[in-house]
């Protein structure tokens, strides 16, 4: 009953879309995880404003962590014939059954972030989240050395849920595994939901008396291990690295124990997968790999990014 409530919504808001918004000349869909988290907010709006640059018409769909939701609205769209539906994928193999269907009705995939198996879509946008989370792995190897005195018990709030933050645990924690000095306290699963990051976090503290930081696999994780800090009082003793800035964040770069933040461009995301897109629509071509940097946030560079939280 709840997944053809959603599908049933989807129908429905989708109709309105296409009648109130008849003047457009496509309507292109977006599959998106949630609309929770600020990095999928920010994604969302940077497609919206590429479509309506391009004077086409973008709909959304919030899957709410559902990845089965997911599936049962590409279906949807396919029945209602968009011109391509971009996919930020929960479950990466679970999806490919429905972009298959999509592909064989003729309708253009492009995913974003989550990097799908070998299949029939178009692109794939996003960073190189393995390579991303080996380079916050040798950032912390760099922090151990010159500020941490060369030691330090790490612990990691992943979510155990998302194939893509699996990537970026299994980047940090290879780089980091057997460097002198460092002791790992494992990992807790904060399901990528804001609260759950935050029990599980203070939980991995308590555990550990001893824990010196934290390495956060996304934004909701990030803002867990940031309150959980705060809530035992352990700012000065527990350095915190992780994914996806917040106003938090920033202030925990701030206050000195946030140490560094992996910032993405996920309104970049969503632009370079909507015009990619808009252009084999046209009947271009794209790159399969379209790649968006990342860049490593610290109290050194942090003021470029306050304007984007203000």
């Amino acid at each position: 009953m709840k997944l053809f409530t959603k599908t049933a919504l989807l129908s429905t808001a989708t109709a309105a879309c296409l009648m109130a918004n008849s003047a457009y000349a496509e309507t292109y869909a977006m599959v998106q995880i949630n609309q929770q988290a600020l990095f999928f907010n920010q994604m969302n709006a940077g497609a919206q404003a590429a479509a309506e640059a391009a004077g086409d018409e973008l709909v959304i769909f919030n899957a709410n962590n559902d990845p089965s939701a997911q599936n049962s609205a590409i279906e949807t769209y396919i029945q209602q014939g968009v011109a391509g539906i971009i996919v930020v994928a929960i479950d990466v193999n679970g999806i490919m059954p429905a972009v298959q269907q999509a592909a064989d009705a003729g309708i253009p995939v492009v995913a974003v972030d989550a990097v799908l198996p070998e299949g029939p879509q178009a692109a794939q946008v996003g960073v190189n989240n393995k390579s991303a989370g080996a380079d916050m792995g040798a950032f912390f190897l760099d922090y151990l050395a010159s500020d941490m005195d060369g030691a330090a018990k790490i612990g990691v709030v992943g979510a155990l849920n998302s194939a893509i933050q699996n990537i970026r645990q299994d980047g940090f924690v290879e780089t980091i595994t057997g460097a002198e000095g460092v002791v790992e306290a494992g990992v807790v699963d904060g399901q990528n939901v804001q609260d759950l990051a935050l029990t599980a976090a203070e939980n991995m503290i308590t555990a550990n008396p001893d824990l010196t930081a934290l390495y956060a696999t996304g934004e909701p994780a990030l803002l867990g291990a940031v309150a959980a800090v705060e809530s035992q009082g352990k700012q000065d003793d527990v350095k915190i690295f992780g994914w996806d800035l917040t106003a938090q964040a920033i202030h925990g770069i701030d206050e000195g124990y946030v140490a560094a933040v992996i910032q993405q461009d996920p309104a970049g995301m969503g632009a370079a997968a909507f015009d990619a897109l808009a252009t084999l629509n046209a009947g271009g071509t794209v790159e399969y790999s379209i790649a968006v940097p990342i860049t490593i946030v610290t109290s050194e560079n942090v003021d470029d990014f306050r304007g984007m939280f203000e």
